[in-house]
């Protein structure tokens, strides 16, 4: 076993003596754990903390706003013409977003993304 593992092991035990792990909310409840067989291994620590802690890669967002265009599509009425072709052009332009994204490798690779994670961090650091 691992220094940290034996670490948070001990911590744990300790927290256990002292009944700080008793009476919390979803003691004895089933756990809910993600599908995150086609992560890989080595990264599904990362994973679940950014998915924790809010983050979308930029890819799984354009793909969350292509269908809430396609939503949108769906409920205009035909006549009204200027809003459906409106939403066509951010429908288009959402997916070429996204297949320039597939071409040029990872969104998540973003400068403004990795800024943000980086922010991210330096906050939770500070506390």
């Amino acid at each position: 076993m691992h220094l940290l593992d034996q670490l948070a092991e001990q911590r744990i035990a300790e927290a256990r003596e002292r009944g700080e792990l008793s009476n919390l909310a979803g003691e004895g409840a089933r756990q809910v754990l993600d599908d995150d067989s086609l992560v890989p291994e080595h990264l599904r620590a990362a994973y679940r903390v950014l998915r924790n802690a809010g983050y979308l890669p930029p890819e799984v967002q354009t793909l969350r706003d292509i269908e809430g265009v396609e939503d949108l599509l769906a409920q205009l009425p035909l006549d009204d013409a200027p809003e459906r072709d409106r939403a066509q052009r951010r429908l288009q332009l959402l997916r070429m977003k996204l297949q320039e994204g597939r071409r040029g490798g990872a969104l998540w690779t973003e400068t403004a993304y990795h800024q943000r994670l980086l922010a991210r961090l330096d906050d939770n650091e500070s506390r």
